[in-house]
Protein backbone atom coordinates (compact mmCIF):
# COMPACT_ATOMS: atom_id res chain seq x y z
CA UNK A 1 0.00 0.00 0.00
CA UNK A 2 -0.41 2.60 -1.58
CA UNK A 3 -2.06 1.04 -4.63
CA UNK A 4 -3.14 3.10 -7.62
CA UNK A 5 -5.78 1.90 -10.11
CA UNK A 6 -5.66 3.84 -13.38
CA UNK A 7 -8.58 3.69 -15.80
CA UNK A 8 -7.83 5.28 -19.14
CA UNK A 9 -7.30 4.61 -22.82
CA UNK A 10 -4.76 1.97 -23.84
CA UNK A 11 -1.18 3.29 -23.70
CA UNK A 12 2.17 2.02 -24.89
CA UNK A 13 4.60 0.14 -22.67
CA UNK A 14 7.16 2.97 -22.73
CA UNK A 15 4.52 5.53 -21.72
CA UNK A 16 3.26 3.32 -18.90
CA UNK A 17 6.81 2.64 -17.65
CA UNK A 18 7.52 6.37 -17.52
CA UNK A 19 4.21 6.93 -15.71
CA UNK A 20 4.92 4.18 -13.17
CA UNK A 21 8.31 5.74 -12.42
CA UNK A 22 6.86 9.26 -12.08
CA UNK A 23 3.83 8.14 -10.04
CA UNK A 24 6.04 6.13 -7.69
CA UNK A 25 8.35 9.12 -7.20
CA UNK A 26 5.35 11.39 -6.52
CA UNK A 27 3.84 9.02 -3.95
CA UNK A 28 7.17 8.34 -2.23
CA UNK A 29 7.84 12.06 -1.97
CA UNK A 30 4.33 13.01 -0.83
CA UNK A 31 3.64 10.13 1.57
CA UNK A 32 7.18 9.38 2.86
CA UNK A 33 6.91 5.69 1.95
CA UNK A 34 9.33 3.25 0.35
CA UNK A 35 9.07 2.64 -3.41
CA UNK A 36 8.65 -1.04 -2.50
CA UNK A 37 5.16 -0.22 -1.15
CA UNK A 38 3.83 1.52 -4.28
CA UNK A 39 1.90 -0.51 -6.88
CA UNK A 40 0.26 0.82 -10.04
CA UNK A 41 -2.40 -1.05 -12.04
CA UNK A 42 -3.35 0.10 -15.54
CA UNK A 43 -6.91 -0.89 -16.49
CA UNK A 44 -7.30 0.02 -20.18
CA UNK A 45 -10.72 1.25 -21.26
CA UNK A 46 -11.75 0.79 -24.88
CA UNK A 47 -13.78 3.54 -26.57
CA UNK A 48 -16.81 1.20 -26.75
CA UNK A 49 -16.64 0.85 -22.94
CA UNK A 50 -16.52 4.58 -22.15
CA UNK A 51 -19.28 7.13 -21.83
CA UNK A 52 -19.39 10.77 -20.78
CA UNK A 53 -22.14 13.41 -20.80
CA UNK A 54 -24.74 10.77 -21.66
CA UNK A 55 -22.93 9.57 -24.78
CA UNK A 56 -21.12 6.29 -25.33
CA UNK A 57 -17.77 6.78 -27.05
CA UNK A 58 -15.65 9.86 -27.59
CA UNK A 59 -17.43 11.86 -30.34
CA UNK A 60 -14.37 14.03 -30.90
CA UNK A 61 -13.49 14.36 -27.23
CA UNK A 62 -10.49 13.13 -25.25
CA UNK A 63 -11.15 10.21 -22.90
CA UNK A 64 -10.98 11.25 -19.26
CA UNK A 65 -8.52 9.41 -17.00
CA UNK A 66 -9.64 8.20 -13.58
CA UNK A 67 -7.20 7.13 -10.86
CA UNK A 68 -8.12 5.63 -7.49
CA UNK A 69 -5.44 5.75 -4.78
CA UNK A 70 -5.93 3.16 -2.04
CA UNK A 71 -3.74 4.11 0.93
CA UNK A 72 -3.75 4.82 4.63
CA UNK A 73 -5.19 8.26 5.27
CA UNK A 74 -2.83 11.19 4.84
CA UNK A 75 -3.28 14.87 5.51
CA UNK A 76 -4.55 17.23 2.83
CA UNK A 77 -1.06 18.65 2.19
CA UNK A 78 0.30 15.18 1.44
CA UNK A 79 -2.69 14.28 -0.76
CA UNK A 80 -2.39 17.61 -2.60
CA UNK A 81 1.30 16.97 -3.33
CA UNK A 82 0.57 13.41 -4.50
CA UNK A 83 -2.31 14.60 -6.70
CA UNK A 84 -0.09 17.08 -8.54
CA UNK A 85 2.58 14.47 -9.32
CA UNK A 86 0.11 11.74 -10.24
CA UNK A 87 -1.90 14.08 -12.48
CA UNK A 88 1.21 15.24 -14.35
CA UNK A 89 2.43 11.67 -14.85
CA UNK A 90 -0.92 10.37 -16.12
CA UNK A 91 -1.57 13.36 -18.37
CA UNK A 92 1.81 12.74 -20.01
CA UNK A 93 1.22 8.99 -20.27
CA UNK A 94 -2.13 9.33 -22.03
CA UNK A 95 -1.54 12.63 -23.85
CA UNK A 96 -4.43 14.05 -21.85
CA UNK A 97 -5.17 17.54 -20.66
CA UNK A 98 -4.47 17.60 -16.89
CA UNK A 99 -8.05 18.87 -16.43
CA UNK A 100 -9.22 15.49 -17.79
CA UNK A 101 -7.33 13.54 -15.09
CA UNK A 102 -9.16 12.84 -11.81
CA UNK A 103 -7.43 11.36 -8.75
CA UNK A 104 -9.68 10.04 -5.97
CA UNK A 105 -8.17 9.11 -2.62
CA UNK A 106 -9.76 5.97 -1.20
CA UNK A 107 -8.45 6.29 2.36
CA UNK A 108 -8.21 3.15 4.47
CA UNK A 109 -7.68 2.49 8.16
CA UNK A 110 -5.62 -0.40 9.51
CA UNK A 111 -8.76 -2.41 10.26
CA UNK A 112 -9.81 -2.18 6.59
CA UNK A 113 -6.64 -3.69 5.11
CA UNK A 114 -5.38 -7.27 5.02
CA UNK A 115 -2.13 -8.49 3.47
CA UNK A 116 -1.35 -12.18 3.27
CA UNK A 117 -4.59 -12.96 5.08
CA UNK A 118 -3.68 -10.95 8.18
CA UNK A 119 -5.31 -7.70 9.19
CA UNK A 120 -2.97 -4.71 9.19
CA UNK A 121 -4.33 -3.69 12.60
CA UNK A 122 -3.05 -7.01 13.99
CA UNK A 123 0.46 -6.47 12.59
CA UNK A 124 2.55 -4.53 15.12
CA UNK A 125 5.19 -3.61 12.51
CA UNK A 126 2.53 -2.26 10.12
CA UNK A 127 0.78 -0.36 12.90
CA UNK A 128 4.10 1.19 13.95
CA UNK A 129 4.59 2.63 10.43
CA UNK A 130 1.24 4.43 10.44
CA UNK A 131 0.83 7.49 12.70
CA UNK A 132 -1.96 6.90 15.22
CA UNK A 133 -3.95 9.90 13.99
CA UNK A 134 -3.91 8.50 10.45
CA UNK A 135 -4.64 4.90 11.41
CA UNK A 136 -8.08 5.64 12.87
Amino acid sequence: MPYLEVLGPPAGVAEKQAAVRAVTEAVVSAFSVSPATVTVYFLPVQVADYGHEGTLGLEGRQMRVFAKMHAYRRGVAERRKAAVGITQALATCFGADPDDVAVYFMDRTLDEVAHGGGMACDDAAEAARVPVALAK
